[in-house]
Order: C-alpha cells, then structure tokens, then sequence
C-alpha cells in the first residue's frame, strides 16, 4: 500500500499534465490541484510507515481518495464524449475507488 500511493504520487509530479486533464473543470487551480494531491499521496504513504501515524494515514488517504473521486468521474466522461481507447477502463476504475478505501479502512482499526 505505501509502494502504490508513493509511487501514484511521484507519477503526479513526473506526468502533470495526464492529471491536469481529469481535473473538473469547475475546480479552479488545476495544476496545484494536482501536485497538492500527488504531493499527499506521497506523504501520506510515508506516513503508514510508522506505527504511530498508520491509523491517521489511512484516515488521511481515505478522504483523498473521497476527495479525488471526482476527477475519476471526469476522466471516464471524457474518455466517453470523446470514444477514445481503453473507456472501458476508467468505467472499472470508478469501483476499484471503493476498493482502496476498504483496503485503507482496515488501517484504521488500530
């Protein structure tokens, strides 16, 4: 689990501009948007490290990926409006959310 949101997070800051593209357009700053959510994937990772702040990074990580839900559901309409390649994807994408939050909820069972 700290490998795949460290590592997502890095991606963000080596591929900006993949991210910037699903960020709704009603939300403003799309390119800090997407470092500041790079930038906590990473620190979050981090933080299930340590015993002590395992229980918060979980917490943390599961309003992330509540918070980052929406520009999922932005890539997959995009993808749809637009009939590119691989729509079907980001549709199994949207359930694979509920996913990572249980594999973090059980982090935060102590």
């Amino acid at each position: 689990m700290i490998l795949l949101y460290v590592g997502a997070g890095v991606n963000h800051f080596l591929h900006p501009s993949f991210y910037q593209r699903i960020v709704p357009p009603c939300l403003p700053f799309p390119v800090a948007l997407v470092y500041l959510s790079g930038g906590c994937e990473v620190i979050f990772g981090l933080l299930l490290i340590p015993t002590a702040t395992r229980r918060l990074a979980a917490w943390l990580l599961i309003a992330l990926l509540v918070a980052v839900f929406p520009a999922n559901i932005q890539m997959t309409l995009d993808y749809w409006r637009h009939y590119q390649p691989g729509w079907w994807l980001t549709v199994v994408r949207l359930p694979l959310q509920g996913v990572l939050i249980g594999w973090a909820w059980r982090f935060t069972r102590g």
